[in-house]
């Protein structure tokens, strides 16, 4: 059993979750759904297994929007605040925890930037993070 115990929520607390594991997987997506869900240049995304996340309160204000054209993506918000928050891919399998609204630190850092290629053309990177134009190459 994992002693990892990574908290999060919302902006005005009716949303809260855990995370007990993680997939090892955190990284800057730079690609427009991202920026246009976040509002910024790019999103700060954690994955982790279904199985080792859960909603501990709140669960009835999340809304959730899955655009049609997308493989994977979706999003989940508060109803109250408008926050964002994890959504399940559209696969089922795995959650997109924006690193924004967790309350505990995750215990590692991302590892590279996604979606270069079509990052908002304001924005100056600041990072030594690898680059991939598009998803990088499983390992």
């Amino acid at each position: 059993m994992s002693d990892y115990n990574v908290k999060g929520s919302c902006l005005c607390g009716k949303v809260r979750y855990e995370i007990t594991d993680h997939r090892g997987v955190f990284q800057y997506c730079h690609c427009s759904r991202c920026r246009k869900f976040t509002g910024s240049a790019h999103a700060s995304n954690l994955f982790v297994k279904l199985q080792d996340f859960k909603w501990t309160s709140g669960e009835a204000y999340i809304g959730r929007y899955e655009p049609d054209d997308t493989k994977y993506f979706a999003t989940s918000f508060c109803k109250n605040c408008g926050s964002s928050l994890p959504w399940l891919e559209k696969s089922g399998r795995t959650m997109i925890v924006g690193a924004g609204t967790l309350d505990d630190d995750p215990g590692f850092k991302p590892q590279w930037n996604i979606f270069v290629a079509s990052k908002a053309p304001w924005h100056q990177a600041t990072s030594d993070l690898p680059e991939f134009d598009e998803l990088p190459i499983k390992r």
